[in-house]
């Protein structure tokens, strides 16, 4: 099969386009660099540089390609900024995949894999959270990535499109420090940032109903969540008209932000740096672990890579980029 990547170009894409190329498939990607780099690509994969936005520019990439599947992980990400500009958020994430749609069924295109997210669950008050635990989300983004799942699913019960939509837990890590992720938005290189800048990393809050009052969460390998996909590539591919799966891509194991910012302090050897404990943050659950089984039951895939692997080429990436 030939599969077009949109938002190859960037932190987790870039992952995927190298799990899908290793695994012998046949990758093009297609991605507006507006957070990507044309560096991280293999070489020997075309880049088509456009956005989602634009269905001319899409089916010309997948006529152009012979493309026979999508992986659709192009979209924007930050809880915080979607508050701030829903509309944007909406357009980019929601119309983006509706046009991405569009110009799938123009050309025959009947496989899609999505780039979902935890983030649709929101504040999930269960031990673990499996594909039926009740979706609430609380952000803009959050309902971006549920409503782009509805329409993935109108679409294949309407035209017969094969789907998979791998909601992510907590991704960290990298597979070469080149390929780590630039962002300060998630907890492991805010730690880092931390310590770069001489400061005590954050805890925010110590007072959960957890074992050591700290949030709890599934943190999963970047490699791990690209060997979902491309193990989700090779389910659809011939899988019946209409297959429609959501599954969680996680761990399936619950760590605690106290013993990750230990684990980083550990890694860094800034041990000696004590961790400054503030209020909660507003809308932090107080755990959030996925249950993996359906994943496991439908692709054969389980993750492989535990925390150390992960923080390790986290910092080894975090160097890397400050030179």
């Amino acid at each position: 099969m030939s599969w077009l990547v949109t938002g190859g170009a960037g932190y987790i894409g870039a992952h995927v386009v190298r799990a899908l190329a290793d695994g012998g498939e046949h990758v093009v990607v297609y991605d507006d660099l507006s957070t990507g780099s044309a560096d991280r690509l293999p070489e020997g994969v075309p880049l088509v540089v456009g956005s989602v936005l634009d269905g001319a520019a899409l089916e010309g990439a997948i006529r152009d390609h012979a493309v026979t599947g999508v992986v659709h992980i192009a979209a924007k990400k930050q809880v915080g900024e979607s508050v701030e500009r829903p509309l944007h958020y909406y357009r980019e994430n929601v119309t983006g995949l509706q046009t991405l749609l569009e110009a799938m069924t123009a050309t025959g295109v009947g496989r899609l894999v999505f780039s979902s997210s935890a983030a649709v669950y929101g504040m999930p008050d269960v031990d673990l959270v499996t594909e039926d635990t009740p979706c609430l989300p609380m952000s803009p983004y959050g309902e971006t990535k549920l409503v782009g799942e509805w329409l993935i699913g109108a679409a294949a019960r309407a035209h017969g499109i094969r789907a998979a939509c791998l909601r992510y837990f907590n991704v960290a890590g990298a597979a070469a420090p080149e390929l780590s992720d630039a962002g300060v938005f998630n907890l492991v290189p805010m730690v880092f940032e931390r310590l770069e800048s001489g400061d005590a990393p954050a805890v925010f809050g110590d007072d959960y109903a957890t074992p050591d009052g700290t949030c709890v969460r599934d943190y999963i390998h970047v490699l791990d969540v690209a060997s979902a996909h491309l193990a989700a590539a090779r389910r659809l591919a011939d899988a019946p008209e209409g297959t429609s799966l959501t599954l969680n891509i996680g761990r399936g194991e619950g760590s605690s932000v106290r013993e990750m910012v230990d684990l980083i302090l550990k890694v860094t050897g800034k041990q000696d740096i004590a961790p400054h404990v503030t209020g909660r943050r507003p809308g932090d659950p107080a755990r959030v672990v996925a249950s993996a089984d359906r994943a496991r039951e439908e692709l054969g895939w389980s993750a492989r890579h535990g925390l150390d692997a992960m923080i390790d080429s986290a910092w080894q990436g975090w160097r890397h980029r400050r030179g």
